[in-house]
């Protein structure tokens, strides 16, 4: 019953979000039965393309918690995250999620991210977006730097 009440707030943010100008989603982490925080999309209100409800979710938790790790946390979401809030929430370690609609439902309405998977699954070569390598001797410096830093927090 719990993850129900979650849910339907993350629901009900998606709803209000609408009434206030930004996009159909919302997003509330829960840990230990308490809200930690909540995000809607405002990509079009932000002009901000990561103001995704999870990616703002997530934000306000780290924050709230001081940490960039969420482990023990549930991500409730009103909508299947798309490939840049799954990534989100696998970096920041969140240990469930629940979604209410699917990526299908959200194509629907013209919310799909199904070309991201796509040209994710092509060689690089063949991707919409060229992209090359450069200079990859002097970028190896800040990595050699990081492998030994001894004060380092990894993640």
């Amino acid at each position: 019953m719990e993850d129900n009440k979650f849910m339907q707030m993350a629901i009900d943010l998606s709803v209000e979000n609408v009434a206030n100008g930004g996009g159909p989603f919302g997003a509330v982490i829960v840990k230990n039965g308490e809200v930690i925080a909540t995000g809607v999309n405002r990509v079009t209100a932000n002009n901000d393309p990561t103001a995704h409800a999870e990616v703002s979710a997530i934000r306000a938790a780290c924050k709230k918690v001081s940490d960039f790790q969420l482990k023990g946390c549930t991500i409730y979401t009103s909508c299947e995250p798309c490939p840049m809030c799954l990534a989100a929430i696998y970096w920041a370690g969140i240990s469930r999620i629940f979604y209410g609609n699917t990526a299908q439902d959200a194509e629907a309405i013209d919310f799909s991210d199904k070309f991201i998977y796509d040209e994710i699954a092509l060689p690089k070569e063949k991707r919409s977006i060229p992209t090359r390598m450069i200079m990859r001797e002097q970028a190896l410096r800040a990595f050699r730097d990081w492998e030994t830093k001894e004060d380092k927090v990894e993640y």
